[in-house]
């Protein structure tokens, strides 16, 4: 009984392990560091959308690999995945409106899609077997 209890809490954690979650939270930090340079007039608005949309990937992430079946994992990952398109949104109109520059637009938007591939894959992978 002991093993199983081990084994248990070794499997709950394993989310920390991939790479796709790891990569995600380097989005978090990117995205966070940005922010400092947006207008007050955007902490309530464009911001606080921003800081929700990148906080959910890692989050779902985490939630989908805590699913025991593989359609409640792939879908926690698609909904990662749908907070990415979010993220690179708002971010291209952070842009458009002059908060960010384009190097740093560009700089998330590859981190982005590194990150939408391999949830592309996670998913692919869930739904498969």
């Amino acid at each position: 009984m002991k093993e199983l209890a081990n084994h248990m809490n070794e499997k709950k954690y394993e989310y920390k392990n991939l790479d796709v979650y790891k990569e995600s939270k380097v989005l978090v930090k990117m995205i966070y560091t940005l922010l400092e340079k947006f207008p007050k007039v955007e902490t309530y608005a464009l911001c606080d959308q921003l800081r929700r949309s990148v906080i959910s990937v890692p989050s779902n992430i985490a939630e989908g690999s805590g699913r025991t079946s593989a359609k409640d994992q792939a879908h926690f990952f698609e909904i990662a995945y749908g907070s990415i398109m979010e993220v690179s949104c708002q971010m291209d109109i952070a842009c458009d409106l002059g908060y960010i520059n384009l190097d740093e637009l560009k700089q998330i938007e590859e981190q982005a899609r590194r990150i939408a591939a391999m949830l592309s894959g996670l998913r692919r992978k869930c739904l498969t077997r």
